[in-house]
């Protein structure tokens, strides 16, 4: 588990392309056709499969295509938009033949921003696409005996919208100065405006709309991110699905919040579903959402969730899980796959505010957890307090530091579990793990590729017994899977 600057999440800018991710040995010599090809060209092209970012996949004189919005087996006549290399990438100017699986988005800008990449295919074959891409990682890296995983079908929800417990929209204002808060088209920071959005829960809509009327009313400065100048830059919206309470972060380019006053008092007034109101200060141009400042507003400074019977308290940066109803089945899933028996003792890796590692102190005999966050450790431990349990401890730093330091103490976890962000596993980390040598190890992973890449070295010393893949993000590319691995 992260907090939000490293956290694996979830903001489209951070998606690996298909074509970087590493490939076999073998593909990499092999000879890219040279093709003569122009932006703006168009021709016919079938699309023999999806790629892990849920973009479509044909070939032209033996060049990848890559076509966002186009499905398996569709006939497309494509423009292309830009020329690499190795590959084209295209989009979609006329469907010839639609996949008789294709639906219409309930999101009218699903197309332009990220987050959205396969709602117009129906959810059961959602489902399928993430059970494939798993499989099309292991056949890319070919890590050991690959070909007998037992790879199971993929976990969806009854109703795949209306999940995400969080909004973390961009403030702009536009030319006719209307206040917009939204998520950026893709490739570019051309703000799109989201005055709706079907796979967010609704509360943070309604809140985020009012708030942006509120900013637009008081006319407080919003950031103009070409000069640099203007205050507000983002708002997030966090709600709790099991204790209905609301948090409001501000995230500012200074400390100073213009009209601070009248804006408390309107959220007082109009929004008395929020609980906590935070200012984040970031000040300047970069590339990271969240600053190292946060200052307490009104109300309280945490907001509280209950996943699987556990109370989480959660400052504005620690990170959760964006889907509360399939957390609880993916926690479940790692519980499974660990299997511990009384008395193991066991490592949280990339322990966040402790969700993972709390939820097993009820069997384990002693649970231990770091991360590099100093505020994350604070929430797991005060977390582990909050629910009366004794035998979770959690510390600052890397595991790659402080694993072997425990062992150096004597301390050697039967079992480790690991979440990784997207990078996957840190190399230290590994040659850690493979050196401590648990008995039982799981990895939960948010990115099929670098699941992949990892489990190539892993598997010299572990058995894969089976990959589990948890759907917690419907109508994107996303996938989450359960790795449990037991020692050869």
């Amino acid at each position: 588990m992260r907090y939000d600057n490293h956290q694996r999440d979830h903001s489209r800018n951070d998606r690996a392309g298909f074509h970087n991710d590493r490939r076999p040995r073998r593909n990499r010599r092999e000879e890219t056709p040279q093709v003569a090809v122009e932006v703006g060209q168009r021709f016919p092209l079938t699309i023999k499969r999806m790629g892990i970012n849920g973009e479509g996949i044909g070939y032209y004189k033996r060049m990848a295509v890559f076509v966002p919005g186009a499905l398996t087996d569709e006939e497309a006549v494509v423009e292309v938009t830009s020329v690499a290399h190795r590959y084209l990438r295209a989009k979609v100017h006329r469907i010839r033949k639609a996949s008789p699986h294709r639906v219409e988005p309930r999101d009218s800008y699903a197309d332009r921003v990220g987050g959205f990449e396969i709602e117009h295919l129906a959810y059961p074959q959602q489902l399928q696409f993430k059970h494939d891409i798993v499989r099309q990682s292991l056949e890319r890296y070919e890590p050991r005996g690959y070909q007998d995983y037992d790879v199971r079908p993929t976990l969806g929800m009854a109703d795949p919208y209306g999940y995400r417990n969080k909004a973390q929209f961009q403030v702009r204002q536009a030319d006719d100065g209307t206040v917009q808060a939204g998520l950026y088209a893709e490739r570019s920071h051309d703000l799109v405006d989201l005055p709706t959005c079907s796979v967010q829960m609704p509360v943070t809509m309604t809140v985020m709309r009012a708030l942006v009327r509120m900013l637009q009313d008081l006319q407080v400065p919003i950031y103009d991110e070409e000069h640099n100048s203007g205050i507000v830059k983002t708002l997030v919206v966090r709600a709790a699905a099991n204790t209905d309470d609301v948090q409001v972060v501000f995230i500012t380019n200074s400390q100073k919040l213009p009209h601070k006053h009248q804006l408390l008092l309107r959220i007082a007034d109009e929004l008395p579903q929020v609980t906590s109101i935070m200012q984040n200060v970031n000040p300047g141009k970069t590339s990271l959402i969240w600053g190292d400042t946060t200052l307490h507003l009104a109300g309280e400074e945490t907001i509280t969730e209950k996943l699987g019977g556990l109370a989480f308290k959660l400052s504005a940066r620690a990170f959760l899980q964006l889907n509360p109803a399939q957390t609880e089945a993916l926690y479940n899933e790692a519980r499974k796959a660990l299997d511990l028996q009384e008395g193991m003792t066991v490592v949280d890796a990339y322990s966040g505010v402790g969700t993972i590692g709390l939820s097993l102190a009820g069997i384990a005999q002693e649970v231990r957890g770091m991360d590099v966050i100093p505020e994350a450790v604070a929430d797991a431990n005060a977390n582990a307090a909050l629910n009366g349990i004794t035998n979770a401890h959690y510390e600052v730093g890397t595991a790659e530091d402080v694993l072997p330091q425990w062992a150096m103490d004597g301390f050697r976890p039967d079992a480790i579990v690991v979440d990784p962000p997207r990078t996957g596993l840190d190399q230290n980390l590994m040659d850690t793990i493979l050196a401590v040598h648990p008995q039982k190890l799981v990895y939960i992973s948010c990115n099929p590729s670098t699941l992949a890449k990892d489990l190539v070295e892993l598997t010299e010393d572990y058995r894969v017994d089976y990959i589990q893949s948890v759907d917690m993000m419907p109508q994107t590319a996303r996938c989450e899977a359960v790795v449990k691995l037991s020692q050869r």
